[in-house]
């Protein structure tokens, strides 16, 4: 897959914007292990792991955009990078690319909180 071209609901972002989404990715691992263990090492209520889902799905969104090369949130708004600079978007004119970037978008959206509850999950019970 090309990094430098836009295809409706394929791929709206260069390497600047997948590297920052990767990064985001990471952030959210730590920040969900270190919760995790806080959690653990305080003896926590076993409840109180389902916070975990917010980080973890943060980290998804993160890793799922990097790898899938689709800013989820660029393409509920139509718009698309692949400039240098982090943020700077274009506007995608076609309706019809707009509603493909709008699908891709909500798919990543559901599978990032699917993977946060599942995470969530798998903490409470160990």
């Amino acid at each position: 897959m090309s990094n430098n071209e836009y295809i409706p609901g394929v791929c709206n972002i260069g390497p600047a914007e997948i590297a920052m989404r990767k990064r985001v990715g990471w952030i959210g691992l730590v920040v969900t292990v270190l919760g995790w263990a806080a959690l653990s090492f305080f003896g926590a209520s076993p409840y109180w792991q389902f916070i975990l889902v917010i980080p973890a799905s943060i980290s998804a969104t993160g890793f799922l955009q990097g790898y899938l090369h689709f800013c989820a949130g660029f393409g509920m708004r139509g718009l698309f990078n692949f400039g240098t600079e982090v943020g700077k978007t274009e506007t995608v004119q076609q309706q019809e690319f707009r509603a493909k970037d709008k699908k891709r978008a909500q798919q990543i959206f559901i599978y990032s909180i699917l993977i946060g509850v599942i995470v969530a999950l798998l903490a409470f019970y160990i």
